[in-house]
């Protein structure tokens, strides 16, 4: 075993770079419209969260490596300086493009065919359905068009970041006798970008038009006089991050101005149709100052993400579920009867989230509740949970509802959240300037006979319905009177001012939860050296903060087992001898998105475990509010470290594994019954 005091643990090599990661995580996802376990519609669905997350990795994560380009540093511990990680980005992204439109066109498209399912091209329209088309241009589209010819009167037009566009080649002279060559066409946002064809033309199929086809195929008719002998469909990416000044008077009025500029961003990617000429294309680049690694030309639309796969074709999707409700919900109608009784925990989807909604609905209406407290950090201004606060602030309780309006690209709607909350009565703070509030909490203050009674909900996922459904997550509710204690103080922490607050059984960044974490990894460590079975398990979505990383460096070397199931990005390499060989990564891409940060210690038979708001990430430890919670039910230990976590390390249908080079593996074990996590957790809990 290499001894941890010749090791150096800030040597690059051992490291992998983060932005990497995430695209490697976009190709796993990538690989799921080809993966036969998945239905038909749902690998149509995968191609286009691939389309999404890749518009938001140039968006966020490419705009910021362009801004990195003047300094003079490596931008982590790999070392890896920024014009080298966009080089390697570059080369990555471009192969995954040109793959994701061969799936779409020589799989998707041809497999959905087969069942009567239609993105009908210009050429294979019937005379009925063309004429069709030509009446829907004219009536629907025509009059929201704005054509913009290129000329010195004219400048080319601030387009809005992913906008589908046209540029179009023109021939002759317009009414003023300009001899114009060129025009662009934006495509109002407005219009849908997919169009269904009337049942009576399509023998009932699901048969559908792009927008992009009908505007090609009648753009002619938006300059008359004129021949329009080239059209070309093609959309700029844009700096979507915001910044904002820690200074500032009101958030978010800030906010809202940072908002639109949001738009109109540096450009970081341009696409275009792979047939437009090459004269066309280097003046687009020019116009938007890019490069040609920039330059991405594509087989199809330029915009998958808005590609349909809502279709009503129950055979071709996942078989419907039903999440079910704990025992003890099932057999009392009060949320507080219940919680008296004892602590419940939910694993979602499988497990519903109507208990969560349902306390609040209940507090909201009963007398005896005084208060309501809650985070919000992605919930919607229409959800049920924002309807019902809103309903407790009018019926006379004290609402409090701490919003972190920076939620990336759901500011606007938190505004609106603010907003309604406000109106009905409610007080709404935005946390703590300069750090994110990240937190799962909600906090009930019920009067019971002559005491008063605090019952909470802590979770590793948002208060949203919707992601309850499609997102992993543990909540756990719960009467403590410590744990209600402490969620109390961190509550006062964020409204209020003063010392952080000395809590008793929860941990929270940015004060204890680094710390902590640290403290039980080396407490791993030296049960190993005394030779004792050692042994951690963290599940999280991503794992990149230094010295987390080179604990568990220190952990493996000492002789601990770590198992990391990590869903998207992960900078430790693991299976490097002497250093990394007690270390297995894996990474689970399923029906799923893998939510829960669940953290395991063995503590030499008296495991310890604990679900959490927070990533292992600098920015969750150290820049965001979190809360940990431990789990200590025995019960519920036992459920969550058979069902949460050694359950997705026997994973061997949608589980990969991270190699000692940095490239992920699907994980194939023939020779063994066929293991997949979520599907067993589907059998168990849920109604299918």
């Amino acid at each position: 075993m290499m001894q941890e005091s010749i090791v150096d643990l800030n040597q690059p090599d051992l490291y992998i770079n983060r932005d990497l990661s995430i695209l490697d995580f976009n190709l796993r996802v990538l690989e799921q419209a080809v993966d036969p376990l998945h239905p038909l519609l749902e690998r149509l669905n995968f191609l286009l969260i691939f389309s999404r997350n890749l518009d938001e990795f140039f968006e966020i994560r490419v705009a910021g490596l362009l801004q990195q380009l003047s300094w003079e540093r490596a931008v982590g511990p790999d070392g890896m300086r920024a014009q080298e990680v966009l080089s390697r980005i570059a080369y990555i992204s471009h192969a995954a493009v040109e793959r994701q439109y061969r799936i779409l066109n020589e799989d998707l498209l041809p497999a959905l065919a087969a069942e009567n399912i239609r993105f009908l091209k210009r050429d294979e329209l019937t005379q009925p359905q063309a004429q069709w088309v030509k009446q829907y241009f004219r009536e629907q589209v025509l009059p929201v068009l704005t054509p913009i010819g290129l000329d010195p009167a004219h400048p080319f037009p601030r387009l809005v970041n992913k906008s589908l566009n046209f540029i179009v080649s023109l021939e002759g002279k317009d009414a003023f006798g300009r001899q114009m060559s060129l025009a662009v066409v934006p495509a109002p946002r407005s219009l849908p970008r997919v169009v269904r064809l009337p049942d009576e033309l399509t023998g009932q199929g699901d048969h559908h038009v792009l927008l992009s086809a009908i505007i090609h195929e009648h753009v002619s008719e938006l300059f008359p006089g004129m021949t329009a002998s080239g059209c070309y469909q093609f959309r700029v990416t844009r700096n979507a991050d915001l910044t904002l000044d820690e200074d500032v008077d009101d958030i978010a009025s800030a906010l809202k101005g940072e908002l639109f500029s949001r738009r109109f961003g540096a450009a970081v990617r341009l696409e275009v149709a792979d047939n437009c000429p090459r004269h066309i294309i280097d003046y687009l680049l020019r116009k938007f100052a890019l490069k040609e690694e920039s330059l991405y030309r594509v087989n199809g639309p330029v915009n998958l993400a808005r590609l349909l796969s809502n279709f009503n074709r129950p055979r071709l999707r996942y078989t419907p579920f039903t999440p079910t409700l704990p025992a003890v919900l099932q057999k009392t109608e009060s949320m507080f009867d219940a919680l008296q009784k004892r602590d419940i925990l939910l694993h979602h989807p499988f497990e519903s989230f109507a208990p969560v909604i349902n306390l609040l609905r209940e507090s909201a209406r009963d007398p005896q509740v005084l208060a309501i407290k809650q985070t919000l950090y992605r919930t919607g201004a229409d959800s049920e949970i924002v309807n019902i606060l809103a309903e407790a602030a009018r019926n006379g309780k004290e609402v409090t509802a701490v919003i972190e309006l920076r939620a990336r690209f759901d500011e606007e709607s938190n505004i609106e959240v603010a907003n309604k909350l406000q109106e009905a009565g409610a007080i709404v703070v935005y946390g703590i300037v300069g750090y994110k509030t990240h937190a799962k909490m909600v906090l009930v203050v019920r009067r019971e006979e002559d005491r008063l009674e605090r019952y909470v909900h802590l979770g590793t996922g948002n208060y949203h319905a919707g992601t309850a459904r499609l997102y992993t997550d543990y909540g756990l509710l719960s009467a403590n009177p410590e744990l209600s204690e402490d969620v109390h103080k961190i509550f006062h922490e964020l409204t209020g001012m003063g010392k952080a607050a000395k809590l008793k059984k929860l941990l929270h960044a940015p004060f204890t939860l680094h710390s902590t974490l640290i403290n039980l990894i080396e407490q791993e460590i030296a049960y190993a050296q005394a030779g004792k079975p050692a042994h951690i398990i963290i599940k999280v979505n991503a794992l990149t903060e230094k010295q987390l990383l080179q604990a568990l460096f220190r952990a493996g070397m000492a002789g601990v087992k770590v198992d990391l199931i990590i869903r998207s990005i992960c900078c430790l390499r693991p299976g490097i001898p002497g250093i990394s060989d007690n270390i297995r990564v894996r990474s689970i891409v399923g029906r799923f998105l893998e939510h829960t940060r669940v953290f395991y210690f063995s503590n030499n038979g008296d495991a310890k475990i604990y679900c959490s708001s927070a990533d292992w990430m600098d920015r969750n430890l150290f820049s965001r509010v979190e809360v940990c919670f431990p789990i200590d039910d025995p019960a519920f230990k036992k459920r969550i470290y058979q069902d949460g976590l050694l359950n997705y390390l026997e994973d061997n249908q949608l589980a990969w594994q991270l190699q000692a080079d940095g490239t992920w593996v699907r994980i194939c074990t023939p020779e063994q019954p066929p293991h997949m996590a979520q599907s067993l957790l589907l059998e168990k809990l849920a109604k299918t």
